[in-house]
């Protein structure tokens, strides 16, 4: 199953507190994710049980290293009013009281680390709408998983955001150990991930 479309966004003119508002008042099913990416209001299905379980793995891994007043969380909202999106994330870093704070999201230059996971619904979305979003946020380093892509799954870690751009930190087959940078520091085993 694909992510649809589930209702028209406000037309040009319209303001953010709108798309918002739509966004906000999306009735989907249960576990389902309602995301706007680029002012198109979008449904995905359930993730499967190997991408929950790879978000599982990467996020004990993260626990090892983040500090007391961060957090990691699989269902945060990043907003992206200039890219007219609201982006959920697989995995997202942040400090707690930026999360803490009022509304449902919280903006996305505020992560510190976010983490998508493709499955075969969503790959053009996190490998290139996603990507140039949180680039253009200034998000300082996004970890893309790969786990059936072209039939060798990948890694690929992207950072230094630089006028909307990202820089390739590091591509890697899954079985090597791509590293996360400081404030980090961690050597991640992709061997571990289910391959779907």
């Amino acid at each position: 199953m694909s992510a649809l479309t589930v209702e028209p966004v406000p037309s040009p003119g319209q303001d953010w507190d709108d798309l918002v508002r739509i966004w906000e008042e999306t009735d989907a099913p249960e576990g389902c994710k309602v995301e706007i990416i680029e002012e198109i209001v979008t449904v995905s299905p359930p993730p499967s049980k190997d991408h929950n379980t790879t978000a599982a793995l990467l996020q004990r891994r993260l626990y090892a290293v983040v500090p007391e007043d961060w957090e990691i969380y699989q269902t945060l909202g990043l907003s992206l009013p200039g890219r007219g999106g609201i982006y959920i994330p697989d995995l997202v870093v942040v400090p707690r009281a930026v999360a803490s704070g009022p509304g449902s999201t919280v903006p996305a230059e505020e992560a510190l680390l976010v983490a998508e996971i493709t499955s075969r619904a969503n790959a053009n979305h996190d490998r290139v709408s996603k990507v140039n979003g949180y680039a253009k946020a200034g998000v300082e380093l996004f970890l893309l998983l790969g786990p059936w892509h072209s039939g060798r799954p990948t890694a690929t870690l992207y950072g230094e955001p630089e006028s909307g751009t990202y820089r390739v930190l590091e591509t890697v087959e899954y079985g090597r150990k791509p590293t996360l940078p400081k404030p980090f520091g961690l050597v991640l085993d992709t061997g571990v991930f289910p391959i779907g």
